[in-house]
């Protein structure tokens, strides 16, 4: 049987070149790009689910991602799950904030054992940063008059949600949006439940409600669809940044 083909450090440089290559002939010359011909869905998308999300339709969600609540997802079995765990995060939020997605942080108890949000958001999403929803004690981050004022001020009918803690920070205000109408995806490798079993039961709340679970990289690919959407450079810069090509080589990620 022959053997499937794999991307090399080849294919990724010139995947990055191509799409590199597209948006500087944007910034040059509009008119031109326009005149490039743009990828083409190969079939309508779904209204719901995970491939209905693109990055013109859709909003990205941080819930409590604090310096002092990783301490608190005990499913990490090391400093080395908790680093994978906030470099899937910028790697998102780079993405995001490059593509043009609405980005909505919130947290918790910032001046309590939760702490600040991780400083990295103040470099890379500065503007969502200081807007960001501080809550004062609401669990639920949906419970908060002015988060889900803001998730909803983006106008956006799908979102992408991730919480620190799986169990705490991420299942409630999912279940709460899904209820609402959204259209949501929980972004499962930025959060980590407080236990093994609170993980568990976690995703069997979110499958319960019809929540899609999905990681980052196969997120991302999924919204741009075709290595030549005018966004993919987006995705192998936030990748590079983050030293993700890196990790997969070394292996060994939760």
């Amino acid at each position: 049987m022959q053997a499937e083909p794999t991307l090399g450090r080849r294919d990724i440089l010139a995947g990055i070149a191509t799409a590199t290559g597209a948006i500087l002939v944007a910034a040059a010359d509009p008119a031109a790009a326009q005149s490039q011909p743009q990828p083409k869905e190969t079939r309508m998308r779904p209204k719901s689910g995970f491939r209905a999300l693109t990055t013109e339709n859709t909003a990205l969600v941080l819930v409590d991602h604090q310096v002092g609540t990783i301490g608190w997802a005990g499913e990490l079995a090391n400093q080395e799950e908790r680093d994978q765990l906030k470099m899937w995060t910028r790697t998102i939020a780079r993405f995001a904030k490059a593509a043009g997605m609405p980005i909505v942080l919130t947290s918790s108890l910032e001046t309590e054992a939760q702490g600040p949000l991780l400083p990295e958001f103040q470099q890379i999403l500065p503007q969502e940063y200081a807007a960001r929803i501080r809550r004062t004690g609401v669990i639920n981050a949906w419970d908060d008059p002015a988060f889900a004022a803001a998730v909803r001020a983006t106008g956006k009918h799908n979102l992408l949600i991730g919480g620190l803690t799986t169990d705490v920070c991420l299942v409630p205000p999912a279940l709460s949006a899904k209820e609402e109408g959204f259209n949501v995806v929980a972004l499962v490798d930025i959060s980590a439940a407080t236990t093994k079993l609170g993980a568990r039961t976690s995703l069997t709340l979110l499958n319960n409600a019809g929540i899609d679970q999905m990681v980052v990289t196969p997120m991302i690919t999924s919204m741009l669809g075709d290595y030549k959407n005018k966004v993919s450079a987006a995705f192998f810069q936030a990748m590079g940044a983050e030293g993700v090509f890196d990790a997969y080589a070394r292996g060994n990620l939760r």
